[in-house]
């Protein structure tokens, strides 16, 4: 394992430490097996031999795929960019507050707007928390809970991406999200068809624990929380705060998203959406660590998750 005295700290110091493929491969290695053994992603032996010549493993167990590299089994896997452009993509997308576009990163790497904007959705899939079952507001703890639209108005499109948009589809030119926000924790992120009481309940009772302090603003789906949480409500018509009632935490964070989407990605496709979100929570839930500990982080992500790019274009659900 890398020790924290040689990891870099820096972008600069990154892109010079991960000019080194060798060193870019030790790196990867250290993070996707702590331990040092290294299995091989198909069959899951521990009998494996490197190819230094090669950069890469070979299992000793006869089977397909038997050769194999850090990538495989990866959000990499199949990649032809070399470590270093990964790496260092990594690091801008994680540690960029309002978020990087892909025009940027092919110009920064080298690379073409198509191959870049690639990589962007594979690195934020890495980033994606799976939660694993957890529910915030345990022992009593604060939620936030809220409601955002992301998009473009109709009447600011384009005749024809308006019809794409809006009479193709037959939704709306604006897209639902949901934000729950445990203060001094983490926030979760989620795309919902719409803002009715059985969506949006469904999901406060499937994120959080029930008995914990709930804040919410006064819209109509709300009520009837209050049977399973301490919901208490800000009326926005009235006030933003009173008290320890509000929902300023999930404000700031739409205020970031936006401001990422509006003035950095531009235009987001709907069926895109939760992969931004994604990204912007990860940032906002490591917002204390360093730019190496959140570029530490996402490495940390990137196994056991693969999207393609026919997935990416809707060629396959």
């Amino acid at each position: 394992m890398e020790t924290r005295s040689n990891q870099p700290e820096t972008l600069q110091e990154g892109i010079l430490y991960f000019s080194d493929p060798d060193r870019c491969l030790e790196y990867v290695k250290a993070w996707r097996w702590p331990d040092g053994v290294v299995i091989c992603p198909t069959c899951g032996s521990k009998n494996v031999t490197f190819l230094k010549n090669q950069r890469k493993w070979q299992c000793g167990s006869h089977h397909q795929k038997r050769q194999f590299s850090v990538k495989v089994g990866t959000v990499m896997e199949d990649s032809p960019l070399t470590l270093d452009k990964w790496l260092v993509g990594m690091w801008l997308i994680g540690n960029c507050k309002n978020g990087i576009s892909s025009c940027e990163i092919a110009s920064a790497l080298g690379i073409t707007q198509k191959t870049a904007w690639f990589m962007n959705h594979r690195i934020r899939l890495s980033m994606r928390d799976d939660f694993y079952g957890k529910k915030l507001g345990g022992n009593g703890g604060e939620i936030e809970v809220d409601e955002s639209f992301i998009g473009g108005k109709a009447r600011n499109m384009h005749v024809s991406e308006r019809k794409r948009r809006i009479t193709g589809t037959g939704t709306k030119d604006k897209t639902a999200v949901m934000g729950i926000l445990e203060r001094g924790g983490k926030v979760r992120t989620l795309v919902v068809p719409n803002r009715r009481k059985g969506t949006l309940q469904a999901e406060v009772r499937t994120h959080v624990e029930a008995g914990a302090a709930l804040y919410s603003d006064a819209l109509l789906s709300y009520e009837g929380l209050a049977s399973d949480y301490a919901h208490q409500v800000v009326d926005h018509a009235v006030q933003y705060v009173d008290g320890r009632v509000h929902t300023n935490g999930l404000e700031n964070f739409w205020s970031l998203l936006k401001r990422g989407i509006s003035g950095t990605y531009v235009s987001v496709e709907p069926f895109h959406l939760h992969r931004y979100l994604d990204e912007q929570a990860f940032r906002f839930n490591n917002r204390k660590a360093t730019a190496a500990d959140r570029f530490n982080m996402a490495l940390m992500g990137i196994v056991g998750k693969r999207v393609t790019f026919t997935e990416l274009t809707g060629k396959v659900s």
